[in-house]
């Protein structure tokens, strides 16, 4: 007997790295779990948009997103003839709907969005390249209020969908900067204290910074739960260029104290690694047991380096970690119903939470073909029955 329609089979099955089916009953659940997160964010005002999965190559790559270029991938638009990029992150999208057709919308704009997005490759933590983005973004005040409620905000929608054991883990991508430029590093020290910093290496600070060392060993130090981390970064006597981006974190740190008291805190000042764009409090969002981030956020401009940029802040969570963090899929109320069961008698049970399967054929053992089917019920006369 022939193996090339096994062969065949098989070929068509297979997918490129870092791309996958979802099948029953996962997909079902990462849509409902979006659905829940994108209805807590519109009951705290955030309304939602949903931009095109390819854009113009200059407007997809603008601004702040010039950083995604090399995680972007490019097509020939038959119809323009012009360079299109596929959407590798939504905030960017968000960002040029904000700022031109909302540009005249009462601000501060509460904008909410879900979808997926493709990249080139993948890192080591997230080896797909395709996967669901689901977030907000604030976009017009730039204060510690604002900032505290994007993080509130992104706590509280992971409550909702049963995520435990949440910390956020707080930075200022800033600061670090800020203090370099006010010494006056060269392009070349500052590059081997940023790699020193990268690795958490006490040594090579020591080593690249010379008199300098003191100052960044101690910012390097200021690590760990707040508010213990915001005292010790505040007994560091930093340049004063450097001690707005301070201010900024501690205002954001009591706030949030204030509002969850109970939400787990943490401070690393040195982070800096897919914070590119950040110019202000940013963080990352993780769960207990659970491999690689939740999501992440923080302040930016919306036009990147763009006079006509405005400040904003806002979040981005990754679907497929998020879906590690919950208890898996509930099994569904699925009840079989025998061929000829009257319509509006199912659409009644449809009504009451049912999940209904209309049978085909007639049987003789229905119990069987209820199991057969994925079904843990069962339609008689007396109303739907276990199996």
């Amino acid at each position: 007997m022939s193996d090339k329609p096994t062969k065949a089979l098989a070929a068509k099955a297979l997918l490129p790295t870092g791309l996958r089916d979802l099948l029953p009953p996962d997909a079902e659940h990462e849509a409902q779990v979006v659905g829940r997160l994108l209805k807590e964010f519109h009951r705290h005002g955030y309304e939602r948009v949903k931009p095109p999965l390819v854009e113009f190559e200059e407007g997809l790559l603008s601004g702040s997103a010039a950083t995604l270029a090399n995680q972007t991938f490019r097509i020939m638009d038959p119809v323009s003839q012009r360079m299109m990029g596929v959407r590798s992150d939504m905030t960017p999208q968000v960002a040029r709907i904000a700022t031109t057709r909302l540009r005249k919308a009462p601000r501060p704009l509460r904008l909410s969005y879900a979808g997926q997005v493709l990249r080139v490759k993948g890192t080591g933590l997230r080896q797909e390249r395709q996967f669901g983005q689901v977030g907000v973004e604030l976009i017009g005040p730039d204060r510690a209020e604002a900032d505290a409620e994007i993080i509130l905000l992104a706590a509280s929608a992971l409550g909702s969908v049963g995520a435990k054991g949440i910390s956020i883990d707080l930075t200022v991508p800033t600061l670090v900067p800020a203090v370099a430029q006010a010494l006056s590093l060269t392009e070349e020290d500052y590059a081997r204290l940023r790699a020193a910093l990268d690795h958490r290496d006490a040594k090579a600070v020591a080593d690249a910074m010379g008199p300098h060392a003191p100052l960044f060993l101690a910012i390097l130090e200021a690590s760990g739960p707040a508010p213990a981390a915001v005292q010790r970064l505040a007994a560091i006597d930093l340049p004063a260029v450097a001690r707005k981006a301070r201010a900024e974190l501690t205002d954001v740190v009591r706030l949030i104290e204030k509002a969850a008291p109970g939400l787990s805190v943490t401070i690393d000042p040195v982070e800096m690694r897919g914070f590119e764009y950040q110019t202000g409090v940013s963080f990352t969002i993780f769960a207990r047991g659970v491999r690689g981030e939740l999501g992440r956020g923080g302040r930016y401009r919306t036009g990147g380096a763009d006079p006509v940029g405005e400040p904003a802040t806002g979040f981005t969570l990754y679907t497929d970690t998020v879906l590690r963090a919950l208890p898996g899929p509930r099994p569904a109320r699925r009840v079989l119903l025998p061929p000829g069961t009257d319509y509006a008698e199912a659409q009644a049970l449809r009504a009451q939470g049912w999940y209904t399967v209309a049978a085909m054929d007639a049987t003789d053992d229905p119990v069987g073909e209820a199991r057969r089917l994925g079904c843990s019920h069962l339609l008689t006369p007396d109303g739907p029955v276990p199996v």
